[in-house]
């Protein structure tokens, strides 16, 4: 049986504080420890068969003050609902339009016409110290 329990404790500073949870993680049965309230000063311990009596008397021979608040059953959380395992139909998908693309050649440098072939009937047209051709 998982418990809670909640022990107020007289804590100034910070090094009380870290030493009182020292105290509480050393109890057999301790699975997690927590410092709680508004100015800190509430450790709260849960875990399996804490003897709550025994922690109690820990903090108060090494802490010189401490007052047991309460003593809970942690209850398990209901696990959520599983969703149907059958999973509704998906609708079909639209089959895209075709498109057909006409991309036009690159413009000559002949200065023709845009879609015109061109062919070199001078050749004078050419330039000798031209590297592309």
């Amino acid at each position: 049986m998982k418990q809670k329990i909640v022990i107020w404790v007289l804590m100034t500073c910070d090094k009380c504080r870290s030493k009182a949870l020292k105290i509480a993680v050393s109890v057999p049965g301790v699975e997690r420890a927590s410092l709680t309230g508004e100015e800190r000063d509430h450790v709260e311990v849960e875990g399996d068969c804490i003897d709550s009596v025994k922690l109690t008397r820990r903090l108060r021979k090494n802490m010189a003050h401490a007052v047991l608040v309460s003593v809970s059953e942690v209850k398990k959380p209901n696990p959520a609902p599983k969703p149907d395992p059958k999973p509704e139909p998906k609708p079909a998908p639209k089959q895209p339009e075709l498109v057909r693309c006409v991309v036009a050649p690159p413009p000559c440098y002949h200065a023709c016409p845009p879609y015109h072939c061109c062919e070199v009937v001078d050749s004078n047209m050419y330039d000798p110290s031209c590297t592309i051709l």
